[in-house]
């Protein structure tokens, strides 16, 4: 069976005549009755009594016929959301982002994407950049987004910008007003860093110690907030990739440029290199690619 048979034959049922059911799906009487040839020849019987006067269903014919109906109801429903999906009236996308990523830039971009799909649902994985990966390349999300990795086998990465680590100071420290800081700076403060195994932290560890030396760290947090708070209240000083200058502003902290050396590692949105993005993926991939800027570096007391 193929659903032009199980349309052809619905359609002679309802209307009891080939004439008449002809007319409702466009085709000729001849067509139509070749149609429901082969659709008994196929099932092995006949399903319509025919006679110069009347069309009726067999028995068969009358057990066929609700299936049919049910049938030919589930297919254009799927037909119907797919078509929905392809065309962004209908779906769903699932992202993963490392926390710094997902609590400052990504809301803007998925307020675009609302705009242009709001039928679109969007789950949000807020993970560490670790994890992240571990998502994408176990398929539970298509998109994921964070450091680039050292080893991107298997997957296909779509550079979003080159981010560098910038300095978290007290608002009224004196070291708010320079216009830039080496590591050396933060030496002789106390130092509040992210708790292993946050990328941010590994990256710190391996790039900081080299022209720096060690970083006396005083307190140790998971989450950003809580860091900024720390350094907005006196109690030491951080770096944080410049994608959370604006939570640090908002929380009362001050950020400054950090050189000597510029920590720095490009950010981009990994997807599995054989996978297809599915429609609404891709959507939100472009709008990712189109919309994400990093905030000024400017100081609020």
């Amino acid at each position: 069976m193929n659903v032009k048979q199980l349309r052809a034959f619905v359609s002679v049922a309802k209307f009891q005549s080939f004439a008449q059911a002809g007319e409702h799906l466009h085709v000729s009487q001849p067509a139509l009755s070749l149609t429901i040839k082969a659709l008994e020849e196929n099932l092995g019987g006949a399903l319509f009594t025919r006679t110069t006067r009347s069309v009726a269903l067999t028995a068969e014919g009358e057990v066929l016929l609700p299936l049919a109906r049910r049938l030919l109801a589930e297919w254009d429903d799927t037909e119907q959301q797919l078509r929905q999906r392809f065309t962004l009236q209908l779906g769903r996308v699932a992202v993963a982002a490392m926390p710094s990523f997902a609590g400052n830039l990504l809301p803007r971009a998925l307020k675009v994407f609302r705009q242009r799909h709001p039928k679109v649902n969007v789950t949000v994985h807020d993970v560490i950049n670790e994890q992240v990966l571990e998502l994408v390349r176990h398929r539970r999300v298509e998109l994921g987004i964070g450091f680039e990795p050292d080893s991107g086998e298997g997957l296909h990465f779509h550079a979003l910008y080159m981010d560098r680590f910038v300095a978290v100071v007290p608002a009224d420290s004196p070291l708010a007003s320079r216009a830039q800081l080496a590591w050396r700076d933060l030496l002789d403060q106390d130092f509040i860093a992210l708790q292993r195994p946050s990328a941010v932290r590994l990256l710190l560890e391996e790039h900081a110690p080299v022209a720096a030396g060690s970083l006396a760290v005083a307190f140790e947090s998971h989450q950003l907030s809580t860091i900024g708070r720390m350094v907005a209240s006196g109690l030491g000083v951080s770096a944080v990739p410049a994608l959370c200058i604006r939570q640090m502003q908002e929380l009362g902290a001050c950020c400054v440029p950090l050189v000597e050396p510029s920590v720095e590692r490009r950010i981009g949105v990994m997807a599995l290199s054989e996978q297809k993005l599915s429609t609404a993926a891709q959507a939100l991939l472009d709008v990712l690619l189109a919309h994400i800027q990093i905030p000024e570096m400017t100081c609020t007391t």
